[in-house]
């Protein structure tokens, strides 16, 4: 589960991570797995307030996809996590620095391959392509 979250103003939340996988940090959108039973939208807004300190009042889900099941069955449920509010501090330690960035410097990032993240770069062309409405 994945959540693109959209500050009163447009821009995104980001986290930076390290992923052992690559040995390297990555930033990323917010996100987690889910715990036994629990639905999707109760672990995107548990994860949303674990990573990042803020809650949402609302939540749309844009898309589910397989992140690569050539050999994986992992699949993830995305949402847009709008009309946020700082309710407390993040939890844990996994997460390095949180940053609030225009879609456009997001966008910019992917470009560049700054981000390389595939669930955030899926989650910022949602973004922009519902911006453009239909067609």
């Amino acid at each position: 589960m994945a959540i693109v979250p959209v500050l009163p103003n447009g821009d995104v939340l980001l986290v930076r991570q390290y992923r052992h996988a690559v040995r390297s940090d990555l930033w990323e959108i917010p996100a987690g797995k889910l715990e036994p039973g629990e639905a999707p939208l109760a672990c995107a807004q548990r994860e949303l307030r674990e990573e990042t300190g803020y809650a949402a009042a609302d939540w749309t889900r844009l898309c589910a996809f397989y992140t690569s099941p050539g050999f994986s069955n992992e699949r993830i449920t995305l949402f847009r996590a709008g009309a946020l509010q700082r309710v407390g501090s993040p939890c844990g330690e996994e997460i390095a620095e949180r940053v609030a960035l225009p879609v456009a410097e997001v966008k910019r990032r992917i470009l560049s391959s700054e981000i390389t993240d595939a669930k955030t770069i899926l989650a910022i062309a949602w973004l922009l392509a519902r911006s453009r409405g239909p067609g």
